[in-house]
């Protein structure tokens, strides 16, 4: 049996069930551990039993096993969990203390700001300075002065802190339990006024030559390779620095299905290890120098990951590597699904969190799918030249990896890129040669003449790969876009694809009737999704940040009204508007109302939506206008007063291009009137049904 042979399975499983339940549940402390403390004494109960007792118990003592494990995970989830530290600043903090924090990363360039994460480490009143816990996330503003921040920096402020929370626009990504998922739960915007440098500097020896090891590669590859989105890939491959990575770059590799040859991952994992497996190889033939073998490539294997960022997919990849050198030093041959599940196991102890991780998770669907599928797709064609066989193996690998991938990329990412076989088919070697390039320009930089020869061959192979990937992404139909499934859906996915895997590789007929189950519940499911959707009639004003947007949906088609730059900048309306859009699975006409307009006011299935950006104008009588939603945005001089003598609204919305002081106003006086009031920059996104 699978499960037999493969014990970490039996308790990685488990494992991830109490993670989930302690987050969803929120269980309390003494649960979890009171059944974690029964569950060990039962075990030395059973240890005291005869042999017979033992076998007896045996199916006992297996549901015991999983009981501890879920409870084991339960207790991983509360412990890691900021909130629950008694030094937590959420149990403590109030807008009139000052903080003392320690920078724990440099701080990164964005478009109007410098941004860094900061860990609180005091916090001061009258009464004194009290230690701390939790992150926070800082916002500088540019000023020649940052050039003096690193990272370890330690900063004094006063400036209230705001809650990090969700934009609260339909479909879009769950920010705030990304950011408490990794410890990070208030943020703050600061000017050079609003803080003071303390002296000295708070940061471990082994970060800080990190920091600096990471910062030695960056010079190395901004002097030797020229041009922008060239350093910014090579940075991106090398170490995982995406700071200089060019967005739409970034974009392109994502849509044509080649982004995890950019995120450092087991790939490049998997050449480091074959390089410094091969340099290393003499070391074996001697029983007294094995262990020397596995030390170094253990350093280098770790070394990489952690000058990499540590990302979930590289530790993955180290703790998988590290257990197979182990297994090569005893001269054991594990399976590859224990030595998988034992490299799961020990990040989701390390940090419970990351099963959330998407990260994580492709990553170790992909190396499974790759080892379930890989040899009954390479099987599909015999190819006799050597030449033809490695493309095929190539082109085996990718199809394999994309067969238990797509459902998930589908669920995260709502589209397939068509072409993926063939940009992985070019992309994959040709990024290899330019990750062992950039590893050769490190180790040469040194000698100047031939660091620059290596980076110009580099800057030249990169910048066609780049252009290669631009170009295919506008090839026809390069990709399936728009496409919504929940997670009920993607488990079905999955579950339609291990029976078909049943059926076709182990000939098991019952896999088929499952997975033709599986289909038709699928696609049951999907029909009721577009049947609802062909009858929904919405009005959505979006949190937009500074500018004014709102989407009129009727059926399956949507008509934006609001603010041009918006709709025209990709980066923003993939980021705002899409999700929504693809969540309630419209199509839009472009940025033209297909409703009929009076003035600022917009008719739509019989209900009057009024958009305000500027001072009324007085009415002429007294007779006022009956309007279901006002919509207020931008910085007009207005008062609800006189809002009111115009019109007799049912709903007002104050959309984010409001100033923060000015909505807050505006609410009060909505309430006092007795105006329903909604503000999006508080309350994320407002969505009405015109049904």
């Amino acid at each position: 049996m699978f499960l037999r042979r493969n014990p970490v399975v039996r308790l990685l499983l488990p494992l991830a069930v109490g993670i989930m339940i302690q987050w969803y549940v929120q269980a309390p402390f003494c649960i979890s551990t009171g059944v974690f403390i029964a569950c060990m004494l039962f075990f030395l109960f059973m240890e005291k039993q005869s042999d017979f007792s033992k076998l007896k118990y045996a199916g006992l003592q297996g549901c015991v096993m999983v009981l501890a494990a879920i409870s084991c995970g339960m207790l991983l989830a509360y412990s890691k969990d900021v909130r629950h530290k008694q030094s937590w600043l959420g149990h403590t903090y109030n807008p009139e203390q000052m903080l003392a924090v320690t920078l724990k990363e440099p701080p990164v360039a964005k478009e109007k700001s410098y941004k860094a994460i900061a860990a609180v480490t005091y916090i001061m009143d009258s009464g004194g300075k009290r230690p701390s816990s939790g992150s926070i996330i800082i916002y500088l503003k540019k000023d020649s002065s940052i050039r003096n921040i690193k990272a370890g920096a330690r900063l004094l402020f006063n400036k209230p802190l705001q809650e990090i929370r969700n934009n609260g626009n339909p479909g879009s990504f769950n920010f705030r339990q990304y950011a408490l998922f990794n410890g990070i739960t208030h943020q703050v915007y600061l000017t050079p006024n609003d803080y003071s440098i303390l002296r000295g500097k708070d940061i471990a020896v082994w970060k800080d030559l990190l920091l600096k090891a990471r910062e030695y590669v960056l010079r190395i590859i901004k002097t030797n390779i020229k041009g922008k989105k060239e350093q910014g890939l090579a940075g991106a491959m090398l170490i995982g620095y995406r700071d200089d990575l060019d967005k739409d770059l970034l974009q392109s590799y994502t849509n044509t299905g080649v982004v995890h040859v950019i995120a450092v991952s087991g790939m490049h994992l998997s050449l480091l290890y074959w390089v410094i497996s091969l340099l290393l190889r003499p070391l074996l033939k001697k029983r007294s120098a094995r262990w020397l073998y596995a030390i170094l490539v253990l350093c280098v294997l770790w070394g990489f990951s952690f000058i990499a960022g540590g990302a979930a997919s590289v530790v993955r990849a180290a703790v998988m590597f590290s257990f197979i050198t182990i297994g090569k030093l005893i001269n054991r041959n594990a399976s590859i699904y224990n030595i998988l599940a034992a490299s799961a196991f020990c990040q989701l102890v390390y940090n419970p969190y990351w099963l959330w991780d998407v990260g994580f998770q492709l990553s170790y669907i992909a190396v499974l799918s790759i080892i379930i599928f890989y040899k009954p797709v390479y099987n599909l064609l015999y190819i006799k030249n050597p030449m033809l066989n490695k493309v095929w193996q190539l082109a085996a690998v990718s199809i394999a990896a994309q067969v238990l991938t797509t459902p998930l990329s589908v669920y995260y990412f709502h589209q397939f890129p068509v072409y993926f076989l063939l940009a992985n088919m070019v992309v994959v070697p040709v990024s290899s040669v330019v990750l062992v390039g950039t590893l050769m320009l490190v180790m040469v930089a040194p000698v100047k003449i031939l660091a620059a020869i290596t980076g110009a061959l580099l800057a030249a192979l990169i910048w066609w790969l780049n252009t290669f990937i631009e170009r295919m992404e506008t090839f026809p139909f390069a990709l399936w876009e728009g496409l919504q499934v929940n997670v009920f859906q993607a488990v079905l996915m999955l579950l339609i694809i291990a029976g078909l895997g049943f059926w076709l590789i182990e000939k098991y007929k019952a896999g088929l009737w499952f997975a033709l189950t599986g289909l038709l519940v699928f696609f049951t499911i999907r029909a009721h999704s577009f049947l609802v959707a062909g009858w929904q009639q919405k009005l959505i004003v979006y949190n937009a940040g500074n500018y004014t947007a709102a989407d009129l949906i009727w059926g399956r088609q949507y008509f934006y009204i609001g603010a041009e730059e918006l709709a025209e900048n990709k980066m923003l309306s993939a980021y705002i508007l899409q999700p929504s859009r693809v969540l309630h699975r419209v199509a839009g006409t472009g940025n033209q109302v297909a409703a009929y307009k009076n003035g600022n006011i917009v008719l739509f299935k019989n209900k009057k939506v009024f958009f305000i950006n500027s001072p009324l104008k007085k009415a002429r009588g007294n007779k006022k206008l009956n309007i279901d939603v006002v919509i207020l945005s931008g910085n007009p001089r207005l008062y609800i007063s006189e809002l009111l003598e115009a019109v007799n609204p049912q709903q007002v919305v104050i959309d984010g291009s409001v100033p923060g002081k000015k909505a807050g106003y505006w609410v009060k006086d909505c309430r006092s009137s007795g105006i329903a009031c909604h503000n999006v920059s508080e309350n994320g996104a407002f969505v009405m049904s015109l049904d």
